[in-house]
């Protein structure tokens, strides 16, 4: 998210840049570190608090939002999120390899509410603008993907109830953070609470 961090500092923003090891920990746990580094970086309460986030770092943040009050959190927007929980991950769920990659918040990625987490969070309560990719350089993976996805999170798995604007974009999962025109949208959303649709 370097990338993402420097461009909205060029634009005006305050940013921290919160790294966690999402190897180690369950998805709440890694939320806890997340509140420590919101409350230690964001203590002025006179300042409203954005986010942008990739991948697992949505969840983390819906369930952060869900642990605990967030009077000052606005406007979010998260890059590739499995919302609805990830069927890739359904599909290798148990593989040690999977384990030692994703780790314990892998586990819990799983699209159905008994033992994906996802699927027990909710509707979201804050202002949230989705890009989900629909350009895969991995065909293995996008083939255990219903529909157009990203390599690694279907667009529908991208979206959830509550959210205030979504975007499709012909991009990867991995690195769809570091794109001009999509770090320009989310750019527009922390600023409009919605995505620029005059551009193409």
């Amino acid at each position: 998210m370097r990338i993402a961090e420097r461009y909205l500092e060029r634009c005006g923003y305050r940013t921290v840049n919160v790294d966690y090891p999402s190897r180690r920990y369950s998805i709440e746990g890694l939320a806890d570190r997340v509140g420590q580094v919101i409350d230690r970086h964001c203590p002025d309460e006179r300042h409203a608090i954005h986010a942008v986030t990739h991948s697992l770092g949505g969840i983390v943040m819906r369930c952060l939002a869900s642990r605990r009050d967030l009077p000052r959190l606005s406007r979010v927007v998260m890059l590739s999120p499995p919302n609805q929980g990830s069927s890739l991950a359904d599909r290798v769920k148990g593989n040690p390899v999977f384990r030692a990659v994703a780790g314990p918040a892998g586990q819990q990625l799983g699209t159905e509410s008994r033992d994906g987490l996802p699927a027990q969070l909710g509707e979201v309560s804050f202002e949230l603008g989705v890009i989900a990719g629909s350009r895969s350089l991995n065909p293995w993976a996008a083939a255990w993907v219903p529909g157009p996805n990203d390599g690694t999170v279907g667009v529908d798995e991208a979206r959830v109830e509550g959210m205030r604007d979504f975007l499709v974009v012909s991009r990867g999962h991995t690195f769809i953070m570091n794109d001009p025109d999509v770090l320009r949208q989310v750019l527009h959303f922390l600023r409009h609470g919605c995505f620029d649709r005059s551009r193409p």
